[in-house]
């Protein structure tokens, strides 16, 4: 039985799936033009508890989307937006305040596709039949997750990953075999052992 389709996307995601920077997604965010949430522990404001999915400014945490500048890499949230609201809740008490890393912010698959559909982003295919499975998605993650964990110690636990990966985002079940994804992948692998 397959997976149901992802409720989030990280705004990492987002980029390389759109094919822009993080930059150029902060622009589209900051005016209004796309939705960029994080979770939040509750937050007391106004005799209201505030907690779980927010709405992020983006305009007050632009610091994030530019990794080359001088930041912690964190920043402090001093407001925030219930989702499916109008109105922002400004964070009085300076002990509530929320501390916002870039791989906690997401788009939610719901605003991810409406975006998409409203600026024509879909996925193109130059030509052919559509490829049966996302060997850009399965890149993109690997590439992500040697860049903080390291490379796998063995080809069988890169094929895993990989395998994993595919049974996690495929929409019909389908996953390509290991015979594929060793003759695909495995050259990666073995390029990532060598030393420079």
């Amino acid at each position: 039985m397959p997976l149901p389709q992802r409720a989030f996307y990280t705004v990492q995601e987002a980029a390389l799936r759109w094919d822009c920077t993080l930059g150029g997604l902060a622009g589209w965010a900051a005016t209004g033009r796309l939705e960029i949430v994080t979770a939040i522990r509750p937050v007391i404001q106004g005799g209201h508890i505030h907690a779980g999915f927010v709405a992020v400014p983006v305009s007050d945490i632009l610091d994030l989307f530019w990794p080359d500048d001088d930041t912690t890499g964190r920043v402090t949230l001093r407001r925030f937006r219930p989702v499916e609201t109008e109105d922002w809740v400004l964070i009085e008490n300076p002990a509530d305040f929320v501390e916002v890393r870039l791989s906690r912010l997401m788009i939610a698959a719901e605003e991810m596709q409406r975006f998409e559909t409203t600026n024509g982003l879909m996925r193109r295919i130059a030509s052919g039949a559509p490829p049966r499975h996302d060997w850009e998605g399965v890149l993109a993650y690997l590439i992500r997750r040697v860049h903080v964990e390291g490379v796998p110690a063995t080809q069988g636990e890169w094929i895993a990953i990989a395998l994993d990966w595919f049974a996690q985002h495929s929409e019909d079940g389908e996953v390509p075999d290991e015979s594929t994804i060793r003759r695909r992948l495995g050259p990666i692998w073995k390029s990532l052992q060598e030393t420079v």
